[in-house]
């Protein structure tokens, strides 16, 4: 009997608010560790009309004053694409507090190494990491697409392919799985925020033209759903329509869904933030069991608590498609991989400016250089250890 269901993801543009929100974050992240790549950074951003409020907790040795900080908040916001007066959210007139102090020394004392004791976890949290070989790049096909909608949207409007996008949009992909492997594509949403002249009609014609075909390539045709601005109208949209936050599109950057989450958001945290830095690490796991071929599908979870260098828990689920024992898997894994908060920092090289990338469009599946946690290195040695 054929196991057959939909799954569903979603993505954002950087321009939708939230996401405005993690790139400032991140933005202020990369600024503090090109001068200084030991500085404690958790920096939260929130984004209403023609208003940003930059709050959080840095230990740096960075000579990152006010003045700068406002000009990389007004810079980030212009690189998205507001700079109109008519968004109600511009780059040139929005009102900017800034309120960062440093961080609690009674949590520094348990995440800084010294000669006597590792560096530990900066918090508890338990994170997940997910691949699967469904796609070249062992992401799940839903959010995959959803992503790669999602920037396409945003390059048509800055490339002025379609000069009457706006920043604000979303994106969603429904996909028809049988026997847990994606056979056909059955709905795309695409919601673009647009110039009020533009018309219902051009704005579908235009996005299925140049967006949903582009993207989909061989995957298109005729019978998929397809609802582009289903409201029929999208100009108030970017913070004068919904505020934003940090860390509201935790499923975004992940997996969208497929995989679960352990709660804790990326955006604007240094790598001794186990947070982010081990759900990298997860992800880097599970890529490399299932680049090596001992499952088809891979999810990995690690836990912490706060202060302590060694994880307080491993565990490996693949989902019944390993090709050798998990308890196997998981004993290669603690021999192949260094968990250690530590570890993970060096072994992934995280202490660089490399976060605003990552803000926008997904923390996986993408083959950028800075991305070292997309890496395949590990799969051979892996192969080889499990006698494959």
């Amino acid at each position: 009997m054929t196991n057959s269901f939909l799954f569903t993801s979603e993505s954002v543009t950087e321009g939708h608010p939230d996401k405005i929100c993690d790139n400032i974050s991140d933005a202020f992240l990369d600024e503090f560790l090109k001068q200084d790549p030991d500085s404690r950074v958790a920096v939260e951003t929130m984004v209403t009309t023609d208003y940003v409020a930059v709050a959080g907790e840095v230990t740096s040795k960075a000579n990152f004053d006010k003045k700068a900080q406002e000009e990389l908040v007004r810079k980030t916001i212009r690189d998205i694409g507001y700079d109109n007066k008519d968004l109600m959210f511009d780059t040139e007139t929005c009102e900017i507090t800034l309120r960062l102090h440093s961080q609690s020394p009674d949590i520094s004392q348990g995440v800084t190494a010294t000669e006597e004791k590792e560096q530990g976890a900066g918090d508890q949290g338990l994170m997940f990491g997910y691949a699967t070989n469904e796609t070249a790049e062992l992401m799940p096909m839903p959010i995959l697409l959803s992503q790669k909608l999602a920037q396409k949207l945003s390059e048509v409007r800055k490339n002025h392919v379609l000069p009457w996008t706006r920043p604000d949009g979303k994106t969603q992909v429904s996909v028809r799985y049988e026997n847990n492997r994606p056979v056909k594509i059955e709905t795309v949403v695409v919601s673009t925020q647009h110039a009020p002249e533009i018309s219902q009609e051009e704005i579908t014609n235009e996005i299925i033209d140049k967006v949903i075909k582009p993207v989909l390539g061989n995957l298109w045709n005729d019978q998929i759903k397809i609802h582009i601005n289903p409201t029929g109208k999208f100009v108030i949209g970017g913070p004068h329509g919904d505020a934003g936050l940090t860390g509201r599109k935790i499923i975004v950057d992940t997996y969208g869904g497929f995989g679960r989450h352990g709660g804790g958001a990326f955006s604007g945290k240094d790598p001794s933030k186990v947070d982010r830095s081990a759900c990298y690490m997860c992800r880097y796991i599970a890529k490399n069991l299932v680049a090596a071929e001992l499952a088809d599908r891979c999810e990995v979870q690690l836990a912490y608590a706060i202060g302590v260098a060694e994880p307080v828990s491993l565990y490996v689920n693949t989902f019944g498609t390993n090709k050798i024992p998990e308890n196997q898997i998981e004993d290669l894994v603690r021999k192949n991989f260094d968990m250690k908060p530590s570890g993970i920092i060096s072994q992934l090289d995280l202490k660089r400016p490399i976060y605003k990338k990552t803000a926008s469009y997904g923390h996986f599946g993408r083959n950028e250089p800075e991305f070292t946690w997309e890496k395949t290195d590990k799969a051979e040695a892996l192969k080889q250890s499990a006698g494959f």
